[in-house]
């Protein structure tokens, strides 16, 4: 199998960004829905109520843990925050024409972004992406929540930590852990790496 271009992989990362403005009305919704304030919405997901309003008006992003805190208290989940339709889905998605999406695009401070290889949909029963990760780049963590994780590294280096256990695997490596194990990766060599990752239930 062919691996992307970090050329190529920029130019689409130009071309599709992920969206504050729609997360923040997916958050927003979410929490009118349920009938929470802000202020009890940032209370169980144990953030700032401004930064709460901040990030449903688009004007924030939050990290990656939040992001996981915020989904629990909705009682929802990650894939639906991020759907962008809710139409009969294809079978086939192109190279070049998948979505890329930023974990953190208004800090850009991990150097990670997801390429989605089936969209988020509540009529997939499993979550898969590409997760590019830059030159020191790192995910934010730990965390945890409830499935099974599966990836094999495409390219690169990376350090995955599970439990108290760190894990150095290189291109054509590959693992399986229960997503309920707190855990966290980061990028350890002198390229952008990349990991086919999947995991179940839907969450990211």
């Amino acid at each position: 199998m062919a691996t992307p271009t970090l050329a190529s992989d920029n130019a689409r990362e130009d071309k599709i960004h992920s969206n504050p403005q729609r997360l923040g009305a997916r958050l927003k919704l979410a929490r009118q829905t349920r009938g929470l304030t802000l202020k009890a919405l940032a209370q169980a997901a144990d953030c700032s109520e401004s930064l709460l309003s901040k990030i449903e008006n688009g004007k924030a992003s939050p990290s990656l843990p939040m992001l996981h805190r915020l989904v629990q208290a909705l009682d929802s989940n990650i894939g639906w925050m991020f759907e962008e339709t809710d139409t009969d889905e294809g079978v086939v998605f192109r190279a070049g024409n998948r979505p890329l999406i930023s974990l953190d695009p208004l800090r850009r401070g991990e150097g990670i972004s997801l390429e989605r290889v089936i969209p988020y949909s509540p009529g997939h029963l499993l979550q898969c992406n590409i997760h590019h990760i830059d030159v020191d780049g790192e995910s934010a963590g730990p965390i945890q929540h409830v499935g099974e994780e599966v990836g094999y590294v495409l390219v690169g280096e990376i350090e995955l930590m599970i439990a108290d256990k760190t894990f150095r695997l290189s291109a054509g490596d590959s693992f399986v852990f229960n997503s309920e194990l707190p855990h966290w990766y980061r990028n350890v060599g002198q390229e952008r790496a990349s990991i086919f990752w999947v995991n179940t239930p839907p969450t990211f």
